[in-house]
């Protein structure tokens, strides 16, 4: 079997592709989020796909959406293809498996990114500037070390093919309104705290995490998108933590190695080599058990 690197359902309306993601408009309250087998890094999209990536990663967010959905009202309508509208159903064989029939809402255009510890970018500002996204940090912290408490450090939402930007926390209030820059603060941190919590009793640390919202006709607050997937998240083995230095990963952290030992231009997509997509799924396999305690389906 082939990676869906891109699905054509010309019945339905293309809203647009993202990263991952291909967006179809079903009717006017509902939209199909589809799954592909795509995989990025740097913000840039590879060459090939990852086999059933689409679909394992539809089969976490459903278990983070159910785990959370205590916390805030998510988009999610059904992911059971038999409820889908016959003019889904006549794409089962690209879709079945890899989509989620969700609200039609106003998606607010910021990355709620939440980070309990200090690794990846966070880090390199660290030793640059004692800050993440200028939010000042105590002195003396250690690669991998976790934070005091969580912090809230969200970016702008580029256009594929551009990065996304991490802002000052203080600049949300500017994009999205003072209402939902605070319910988005709080929300999100809640989010990761229960989420952080459930992990680590089942032999995983969240590192970090984006969320993204969206609103309805009243204005009121969603979580949409995907959750907390090893796409959208750093997973590392709790077994193995140690502070000090670059910790193994169930994530796209992998990959990045591997485009960094290759000296990846941070630019253009390359095609991977099949151990490397071998290998990813394997570690996204191994953080879904670990999750829920079950095989994959894929």
């Amino acid at each position: 079997m082939s990676a869906v690197v891109e699905t054509n359902c010309p019945d339905l309306e293309l809203i647009g592709r993202g990263k991952v993601r291909d967006l179809y408009r079903v009717d006017a309250n509902s939209l199909l989020f589809v799954a592909t087998d795509r995989i990025s890094a740097f913000d840039v999209i590879m060459n090939n796909g990852i086999t059933n990536k689409g679909k394992l990663l539809t089969e976490i967010s459903v278990f983070w959406f159910t785990l959370l959905k205590d916390i805030i009202p998510n988009h999610m309508i059904t992911t059971d293809f038999a409820q889908m509208p016959p003019k889904v159903q006549q794409y089962r064989d690209q879709l079945e498996g890899r989509s989620m029939l969700v609200k039609s809402l106003r998606v607010l255009p910021v990355e709620s990114i939440v980070r309990g510890y200090i690794t990846g970018s966070a880090w390199s500002e660290y030793q640059k500037k004692g800050s993440v996204c200028d939010i000042p940090l105590p002195v003396g912290m250690q690669e991998s070390e976790v934070f005091p408490e969580p912090l809230w450090t969200p970016s702008t939402k580029a256009e594929i093919g551009d990065h996304d930007e991490n802002i000052h926390p203080s600049k949300v209030a500017g994009i999205v309104g003072e209402k939902h820059a605070a319910e988005m603060a709080k929300i999100s941190i809640e989010l990761y705290t229960k989420a952080r919590d459930y992990a680590r009793e089942h032999g995983i640390i969240i590192a970090d995490t984006k969320f993204e919202f969206g609103v309805d006709e009243n204005d009121n607050l969603y979580l949409i998108d995907e959750v907390l997937t090893p796409d959208s998240s750093r997973f590392w083995p709790a077994a193995s933590y140690k502070v000090g230095a670059g910790q193994d990963s169930f994530d796209k952290q992998y990959l990045r190695n591997y485009l960094l030992s290759v000296n990846f231009d941070k630019q253009n997509g390359i095609t991977l080599p099949e151990d490397v997509v071998v290998n990813t799924m394997a570690k996204y396999r191994e953080a879904y058990k670990l999750l829920t305690g079950k095989s994959s389906s894929v």
